[in-house]
């Protein structure tokens, strides 16, 4: 489980296609200190398993889902990608849940500095599939960041990006229309679970939900 708070910008520094998978390399100063081979790291929001770790890179497989299916089908030699480990038991949480379990790929639209102000609005395409989960001021995942939604508008996401998050992502090599990974709060589908998960009395009501303590 990760939390959304990157902790370092990585660089891809080799991509090559091994049978059906790809094996991607990433070079980093501080990650690879922290891993052993098995150990779970999200790559840009995806959670991928670490193989081949040696001083300052790493190296992962990808499934062909996992690279049509993501951002990562856009991603080259030299490419930068967020990093975050796994959260520890007692460790403290500064995002919100992300499982690093990519809803949907939407698209990156701009990144424009607000007037009279040194911060950003960022703004992304959703798909309907994450969309319908997205809500003002709430949570979502954007290539691993935890951010918060500040406007929604049809399917185009509006979030306020300070300087510091523009500088210690990946979002200032993004390129409009590009495609970046998102994953919706967690919380909004588990609800959407139990709004429409029938018993065999039928269908429960809000009302049955909230007595029943959901």
């Amino acid at each position: 489980m990760f939390t959304g708070i990157i902790e370092e910008v990585g660089r891809i520094t080799r991509i090559e296609q091994r049978g059906e998978n790809r094996r991607i390399t990433i070079a980093a100063k501080n990650t690879p200190k922290e891993l052993k081979t098995g150990n779970s790291v999200a790559v840009s929001g995806v959670c991928l398993t670490a193989l081949d770790i040696r001083p300052g890179s790493f190296c992962a497989d990808l499934a062909p889902e996992t690279w049509v299916r993501t951002s990562f089908s856009r991603i080259h030699e030299g490419a930068l990608v967020n990093l975050e480990l796994p959260m520890k038991a007692d460790g403290r949480f500064g995002g919100h849940i992300v499982q690093g379990h990519v809803d949907g790929v939407g698209k990156f639209l701009a990144l424009e500095r607000i007037e009279d102000s040194e911060n950003f609005w960022l703004r992304i395409e959703l798909p309907r599939d994450v969309e319908k989960y997205t809500v003002y001021k709430g949570s979502i995942s954007v290539e691993g960041i935890s951010l918060t939604v500040a406007r929604l508008e049809g399917l185009t996401c509006t979030i306020a990006i300070i300087p510091h998050t523009v500088e210690m992502t990946n979002l200032n090599s993004l390129q409009p229309g590009d495609p970046v990974n998102l994953e919706a709060d967690l919380i909004a589908k588990y609800v959407e679970k139990m709004m429409t998960r029938e018993e065999p009395g039928g269908s429960l009501t809000v009302e049955e939900l909230v007595q029943q303590g959901f």
